[in-house]
């Protein structure tokens, strides 16, 4: 069993306890419900920079990147440098995040907010919308077309974007359809861990013109970035190349400031 299997295991089951006790009610009644959600998408094509900058506190491959800053900080950071969304972990198990990260993300910023999480259940993308997310993710490797097309349309009808994530041919020809915005390529092997961005170049010529390209993971220089952007990517998820760093928002800032 690889970390993938280990974390889908663990989140579906977290999901059953969290259904025991908060009904779905309770997440409707959100103030978030009523809310226009703001496009990632859109603020994508627009940009000269396309960065998505993440708040994440460590990883399975990682054990600490940096749990120094508050939420507040760092979003606020990545908001001031000019990030076109922000990506927030909210697994708790193997990076660190939480709910309420989100929440703390929404009171301070108002560009888009992803939620990051393994999400396998709509009552996960209820909490997304619950706890003020635009958009959602939603991982090829982990679900089915059918589960891609259920979630995605569930999402939609939330008013929530949707990013969709793939690693290979296989997991993007079985999952193209309407009820994406974007899609991700992870240069991230989340079964072995290897990153390399030939994965987002090999694949970049079979993601229709429709959606919005993004390349994640193991981005970390202008060179990479303006290679990517010949192949057609117009968003880059970067996470840990600024969470290391003393101040996350002043090295996001240095870095786009190289890009626009």
């Amino acid at each position: 069993m690889n970390i993938l299997d280990r974390i889908i295991i663990d989140k579906k089951r977290e999901v059953i306890l969290k259904k025991s006790i908060i009904p779905v009610s309770q997440l409707e009644a959100s103030v978030f419900f009523g809310k226009k959600t703001i496009s990632l998408s859109q603020n994508l094509r627009n940009s000269h920079s396309g960065i998505i900058a993440e708040h994440k506190r460590r990883s399975p491959s990682k054990a600490e990147i940096n749990y120094s800053f508050t939420v507040e900080e760092v979003v606020k950071g990545y908001e001031n440098a000019g990030a076109c969304g922000i990506s927030v972990l909210t697994d708790g198990k193997y990076f660190g995040g939480s709910l309420d990260d989100l929440l703390l993300a929404r009171a301070s910023v108002t560009i888009p907010l992803l939620r990051k999480e393994f999400i396998v259940d709509e009552y996960q993308i209820l909490e997304a919308k619950a706890h003020g997310a635009d958009l959602i993710l939603l991982i090829a490797a982990v679900l089915t077309r059918e589960e891609i097309k259920s979630l995605s349309e569930f999402a939609k009808g939330l008013g929530l974007e949707v990013l969709l994530e793939v690693h290979n041919l296989e997991e993007l020809q079985k999952s193209i359809m309407p009820t994406l915005d974007m899609i991700g390529v992870n240069n991230r092997n989340l079964k072995t861990f290897e990153v390399s961005l030939d994965f987002s170049k090999q694949l970049a010529d079979q993601i229709p013109n429709d959606f919005v390209k993004v390349s994640e993971s193991g981005i970390s220089s202008i060179e990479a970035i303006n290679e990517l952007k010949s192949y057609g990517y117009q968003g880059f998820l970067i996470g840990e190349n600024f969470m290391k760093t003393d101040n996350a928002g002043k090295a996001a800032t240095e870095f786009i400031s190289k890009l626009i």
